[in-house]
């Protein structure tokens, strides 16, 4: 396969789209989420959008989209959220890993101590 060829990104369910053929991804929110459906992918040449099992960050890392061109603590963030989410969704939340997770977030949010502290 050329190097220029399309890559094919996973939505779940069984079904594969070209990355770049992908124009929008909408996350579902509310009673729309739910039963493994996560995100709406709208691809061009199909009028309707195709409901995917997996996250927009997700498919967005598949088509190639690098994680370092998202700033660290925000990747953090919303994935710290959507475990949670998920988590109490699922009627099982581990509040130990949950806080610990949220600490280091926090601690990294901080900045770095300032070692040479005038006053």
């Amino acid at each position: 396969m050329a190097a220029s060829a399309p890559r094919m990104v996973f939505l779940g369910f069984g079904k594969y789209i070209r990355a770049d053929r992908i124009y929008a991804l909408e996350p579902l929110r509310g009673d729309e989420r739910g039963g493994g459906q996560r995100t709406r992918v709208w691809v061009d040449g199909i009028p309707d959008p195709i409901v995917a099992s997996r996250t927009e960050r997700t498919i967005l890392a598949e088509m190639g989209v690098r994680a370092d061109s998202v700033a660290p603590i925000l990747s953090d963030a919303l994935d710290l959220a959507e475990r949670l989410s998920d988590a109490a969704e699922a009627g099982r939340v581990d509040l130990g890993d949950l806080g610990r997770r949220a600490r280091r977030l926090l601690e990294a949010s901080s900045g770095p101590p300032d070692a040479q502290k005038l006053f």
